[in-house]
C-alpha cells in the first residue's frame, strides 16, 4: 500500500512539473473565431494568428516575427508586439489597455476602439492609423515610413509623427 501511494504522488508530481508555467496564456498559431478566451493569448515567432469576433479577458503578445490579424475583437488588456512582421487591428475592434507596436514592420490600425494609449514607435515598414477612437494618446514616433490615415478621434494628445492624424 505505501509503495502504491508513493508511486500514485511520483507520478502527481511528475505531472503537475510538466504543466505550462502559466495555465492562463495560450499560443495562437493558426484561427480563432469567435470564441472567449480566459486569459492571455501569445502569438509564438515566425506564426501567424489570426482572430475573428474573438474575446481575450487578458493581454495579447506578439513575438518577433510573427503575425496578428485581428477583426471585430475583444481584448480586455494590453496588445503588445516587439519586432513583429505584422499587426494589423480591424473592424470594430476593441482594447481595453494599451496598444504597443514597436520596432516591427508593418502595422494598421483601422477602425478601432482603445481605451488607453495606442504608440507605434520605430517600425521600419508601412504603418496606417486610421478613423480610430482613442482615450488615450497617439503616439507615433521613429516609424521609418510617413504615417497614413485620419480621421481619428483622440482624448488625450496626437503626438510627433501622428499629430496630423
Amino acid at each position: 500500500m505505501n509503495a502504491t501511494i508513493r508511486f500514485a504522488s511520483l507520478m502527481l508530481g511528475t505531472t503537475l512539473l510538466s504543466l505550462p508555467a502559466s495555465a492562463d496564456e495560450v499560443d495562437c498559431s493558426g484561427s480563432m473565431g469567435a470564441v472567449s478566451i480566459d486569459g492571455d493569448i501569445r502569438v509564438p515567432s515566425g506564426r501567424t494568428c489570426t482572430l475573428n469576433g474573438t474575446r481575450v479577458d487578458g493581454n495579447v503578445r506578439v513575438a518577433r516575427a510573427a503575425t496578428l490579424l485581428a477583426r471585430d475583437v475583444k481584448v480586455e488588456g494590453n496588445i503588445q508586439a516587439e519586432g513583429a512582421r505584422q499587426v494589423s487591428l480591424l473592424g470594430g475592434s476593441y482594447m481595453g489597455g494599451n496598444v504597443q507596436l514597436e520596432q516591427g514592420s508593418s502595422v494598421k490600425v483601422d477602425a478601432a476602439e482603445v481605451d488607453g494609449d495606442l504608440q507605434l514607435f520605430a517600425n521600419s515598414g508601412a504603418v496606417h492609423v486610421n478613423r480610430n477612437r482613442v482615450d488615450g494618446n497617439l503616439q507615433c514616433k521613429s516609424n521609418q515610413h510617413p504615417i497614413t490615415g485620419g480621421g481619428n478621434r483622440v482624448r488625450g494628445n496626437k503626438e510627433d509623427q501622428c499629430a496630423g492624424l
